[in-house]
């Protein structure tokens, strides 16, 4: 096995530089309202009490069935197919909702390469982008579409493949054939909606640098994509599934990445790893967990939360015995009750009793402050320590920009929340807020995820 790793750069979709900074700036408020649809998607998902997927009926706010809106194009090319009649309509399974959408990377695909801007996402298994002729519909995106024909090594792959018999495993719905050609057809659905639908693909991956090549590269060339992907080509599926690209590229490099989410404010100086078998020792790693409802996320347990240095109580609720997830396209902590509100009361304990002015709630966020009166030192704000599994001191000890975010107004807020109500299968999930500025690993040959402080350059 090839131990050599390769590096990109990771950009925040609204920050400064940003190539597909949205043409409208969406407020914080709308960001908060994805952000709940995903991890109650997310909750659903793990406890298995997901909703059917819906779309806005053309021509108004109305939802329908997402089966309803689809059926007319697809139907007609997969009608006459052994395993459905003409009758059917095509049953889409609801993932994970994309999110924020916070982060991208660049990577390029075809021969000769086009470079696309692609939203990461550690949810989702299955890589697609935008392709021509978008027989349906394609989002606005900022490059120019991926057109298969202009690629001398793009093929599709056929229903008989094995890429396409796994495909209900990374995208949690059957694969469609074609009539006439037999071609694989996939429908990636998502929690809030979104959905990409087109033919499972091979063409040649190109990462940097560009002599970083994986020939027959299998991913989703999407002709109807519609929902919240901003103005990106598509989705880097980072999952431990084996359609994600970080499994493909397993064959090539050690089956293990790394990441530094940048702030908003900083902008820059993230990275994404790929294929580092050996990291230094700044890394502190706790076990990777699996579930064997949900294989294809990244699971481990959360022991014990310090405030200030004093750890929470969380009387009557085991911490380590929640599910805990780590995922890039959730923005805010989430954490189950009562363990939310003991560490609400505790912090907010802290600040007032520093003679820091308490602020109304915003959306989602219920503890906050006059911002003009909370110190911009972090030193001044209590750190908050999430402590995980293992002795070996894996940690994310929070400074003031991972624990605070400014929501206007001079209003700042405490950047968790409490999670979906789901009575004894809640579940925790650690956000991007919060891992911002740390290089976190996952090294999935080992089932190990480690957490290095000041990891962006």
């Amino acid at each position: 096995m090839n131990q050599s790793g390769i590096s990109m750069k990771i950009y925040h979709v609204r920050g400064g530089g940003s190539a597909i900074a949205p043409k409208s700036v969406a407020s914080l408020s709308d960001v908060l309202s994805q952000d709940e649809d995903h991890v109650k998607a997310l909750t659903s998902r793990v406890v298995r009490k997901g909703p059917a997927a819906t779309v806005a009926a053309a021509g108004g706010n109305k939802s329908v069935p997402l089966t309803q809106k689809l059926k007319p194009k697809w139907m007609a090319r997969i009608s006459n197919n052994s395993n459905i009649n003409s009758d059917s309509i095509i049953p889409l399974n609801p993932g994970l909702s994309i999110g924020s959408g916070n982060y991208y990377v660049k990577i390029g695909i075809g021969s000769p390469p086009k470079y696309y801007a692609m939203i990461l996402d550690t949810g989702s298994s299955l890589t697609w982008l935008q392709c021509r002729p978008c027989s349906l519909y394609c989002h606005s995106q900022v490059d120019p579409l991926f057109d298969p024909s202009a690629s001398k090594t793009y093929r599709k792959l056929q229903c008989s493949s094995s890429q396409c018999s796994s495909l209900k495993a990374a995208t949690l719905n059957p694969p469609f054939c074609e009539v006439d050609t037999r071609a694989c057809i996939y429908t990636a659905s998502y929690g809030d909606s979104s959905y990409s639908i087109g033919y499972l693909s091979q063409d040649l991956l190109t990462l940097t640098p560009s002599t970083q090549t994986l020939p027959g590269f299998t991913y989703g060339c999407g002709e109807d994509n519609e929902g919240l992907f901003g103005r990106a080509a598509g989705i880097v599926g980072l999952a431990r599934d084996k359609l994600s690209m970080i499994s493909q590229l397993s064959t090539k490099y050690a089956h293990a990445f790394s990441y530094c989410l940048p702030t908003l404010a900083g902008g820059s100086g993230g990275y994404l790893s790929i294929g580092e078998a050996k990291f230094s020792s700044s890394y502190k790693f706790t076990p990777m967990l699996t579930d064997p409802k949900n294989p294809s996320l990244y699971f481990l347990r959360l022991v014990a939360i310090k405030v200030g240095g004093r750890p929470l109580p969380a009387k009557g609720y085991a911490i380590a015995k929640v599910p805990t997830i780590i995922d890039s396209g959730t923005v805010i902590t989430r954490l189950p009750e009562p363990i939310y509100g003991e560490l609400r009361d505790a912090f907010a304990k802290i600040m007032t009793s520093k003679g820091y002015a308490k602020a109304p709630a915003f959306s989602i966020l219920d503890t906050c402050f006059n911002g003009s009166t909370v110190p911009r030192k972090s030193a001044a704000v209590p750190e908050i320590e999430m402590i995980f599994q293992g002795g070996g001191g894996a940690a994310l000890a929070l400074q003031d920009s991972n624990i605070l975010v400014p929501v206007g107004k001079g209003v700042t807020c405490l950047a968790f929340a409490s999670g979906p109500s789901a009575g004894t299968n809640a579940i925790a999930v650690i956000g991007n807020h919060q891992q911002q500025t740390y290089s976190i690993a996952y090294d999935i040959s080992n089932s190990r995820i480690g957490f290095a402080p000041r990891g962006c350059h």
